[in-house]
């Protein structure tokens, strides 16, 4: 009868230590994630993200929420490396490089990226939005999500949009207020065709530029003028070497947050999750931020140069004059695309 006790209490414990084998990897602990599920893996991901602000700006200011969001909600399982200043190469870049995976998020203009994705030409056109409440009304809604799933054609997945601004004209030539004054004017824009056959029916002459070589052609007179948001003008400092601001406010330019898609379709579904949480929450602060600099930095500039607020006709013949643009946009994405952002 001893035998028989001891040779069952061995079987028992050897069930015991077999089951015991079904928990955690070895090498692997057991912790709780930000969902207050169970997370068993200790992978760590590495994030390197490109972006062409400056320190200073909305943008760059974006990614530091993100950074500090993702890392303490991952508890530290995701490394976010930020790389701003165009230390990366510039938009068109970026966008390369997230499509390609040598760079996991970027965060263009919606400009550039409509070279990849040609469903973003809809947001190119001139005077689409009267104000920001429209503006996110938009593309946060349907329109804009269907915008956003086209990028996965790209290897891209869209995360949301940041705000870049309304587009002001500069020039240090003449206090432009009607189209006929741009006449002949050489004006820098991004190499976005909509972008230049929009400055083209206005009568000027537009060409495409690389965003770091604009100062210096601006302070050289290679250009006469640009166009950007006022945080941009202000960060870059075209001021200097720009005398007339028109508020011209012709494009609504976003940001648009993208990561490689294999990157994010690789990561536990967790993770997923803060990341998409963590960009909701980078978005808001994003969007404040840069909306409280755009009101700061006009009032500093209104100090050292002269800035035209058009009146409603004024503003009403720039409008008609870029009237063709929106049957040209149609002719690339679709009517009904261009009704969905529209109407």
């Amino acid at each position: 009868m001893k035998k028989k006790s001891v040779l069952l209490l061995v079987i028992v414990l050897c069930l015991s230590l077999f089951a015991g084998c079904g928990g955690t990897e070895e090498g692997a602990s057991e912790n709780t994630g930000s969902n207050g599920a169970t997370n068993t893996t200790m992978e760590t991901y590495t994030i390197q993200v490109a972006h062409g602000g400056a320190e200073t700006t909305a943008l760059h200011q974006g990614w530091l929420k993100f950074e500090e969001l993702v890392e303490e909600a991952s508890q530290g399982n995701i490394d976010v490396q930020i790389y701003g200043n165009q230390q990366l190469g510039g938009d068109r870049e970026a966008i390369e490089g997230v499509q390609l995976g040598n760079i996991t998020m970027a965060c263009p203009s919606t400009a550039p990226l409509a070279a990849f994705n040609d469903a973003f030409y809809v947001l190119d056109i001139p005077f689409l939005f009267a104000d920001r409440d429209s503006v996110y009304e938009k593309l946060d809604g349907e329109a804009g999500q269907v915008l956003l799933e086209r990028l996965k054609e790209n290897n891209i997945v869209g995360l949301g949009y940041w705000e870049n601004g309304f587009r002001n004209l500069t020039n240090d030539e003449v206090p432009v207020r009607e189209p006929s004054d741009l006449e002949g004017m050489v004006i820098r824009t991004m190499e976005n065709e909509i972008h230049l056959a929009a400055f083209r029916e206005l009568g000027a002459n537009p060409t495409p530029m690389a965003f770091g070589e604009l100062y210096t052609a601006l302070q050289q007179g290679t250009v006469d003028g640009q166009e950007n948001p006022y945080e941009l003008i202000y960060a870059t400092r075209f001021y200097e070497v720009q005398n007339y601001i028109t508020e011209t406010q012709h494009i609504y330019s976003a940001y648009v947050p993208i990561i490689n898609k294999d990157f994010f379709e690789s990561l536990p579904m967790e993770y997923k999750e803060i990341i998409r949480d963590s960009m909701e929450d980078a978005t808001t602060y994003m969007r404040e931020l840069a909306a409280d600099n755009d009101a700061e930095f006009k009032n500093n500039m209104q100090e050292t140069n002269e800035i035209i607020e058009l009146t409603d006709d004024e503003l009403q013949a720039f409008r008609d004059a870029m009237i063709p643009i929106v049957g040209m946009v149609e002719e690339i994405v679709g009517e009904e695309l261009v009704n969905a952002f529209i109407n």
